[in-house]
C-alpha cells in the first residue's frame, strides 16, 4: 500500500482523530520552513490521542514502528496552524497501519502511513493483538497480516 493509498483510505469505524498545533520556532529547519521529522512528532501526537481515547495508552512501549512514509507536498511555516488528522486504516494479527494528513493555512501539507507492531516487552517477535485491544478498537482482523 502506497503512503497516498492508505492517507485516501476511510477510517475505521470511530478510529479517527484531529488535532491542531501551531508551527514553533524549534519545529523548523534553517531554511525557515517545518523540519522533515516535526510531521512525524505530530502524527505520534495525533495517535497518543487516539489510543488514550479507547482507553490504549499502554499501548506505549509495545508498539515499536516498523514503517514510516511521508509525502511532504507544501510548506509549514513559523507560526502557521496546523490540523493533524490520524486513523486506523487496518489493524492485522499482529500490525496496525495507520493513515495521516497533516493540514496547513494552504492545504495538505503532507500525507502519509505508518506500521506499528505489537510486541510484548519479552517477546523476541511480533505478537498478536490482544482481546482488548481488538475488542477497543471494535474491528475484525484482516487476512494475512
Amino acid at each position: 500500500m502506497t503512503t497516498s493509498e492508505s492517507a485516501d483510505c476511510p477510517p475505521l469505524a470511530g478510529l479517527e482523530t484531529t488535532i491542531e498545533r501551531r508551527v514553533e520556532w524549534h519545529d523548523t529547519d534553517a531554511s525557515g520552513h517545518q523540519h522533515n521529522s516535526v510531521v512525524l512528532r505530530w502524527a505520534e501526537e495525533a495517535e497518543a490521542e487516539l489510543l488514550r481515547g479507547k482507553g490504549l495508552a499502554w499501548l506505549f512501549g509495545r508498539t515499536p514502528r516498523v514503517r514510516h512514509e511521508v509525502n511532504y507536498r507544501g510548506r509549514l511555516w513559523f507560526g502557521d496552524v496546523v490540523r493533524v488528522t490520524f486513523r486506523v486504516t487496518r489493524l492485522g494479527r499482529t500490525s496496525l497501519t495507520f493513515g495521516f494528513e497533516v493540514h496547513g493555512p494552504h492545504g495538505v501539507a503532507a500525507d502519509g502511513a505508518v506500521v506499528v507492531v505489537h510486541a510484548e516487552p519479552d517477546a523476541p517477535a511480533a505478537t498478536p493483538w490482544p482481546d482488548e485491544v481488538r475488542a477497543a478498537l471494535a474491528v475484525q482482523e484482516v487476512p494475512g497480516s
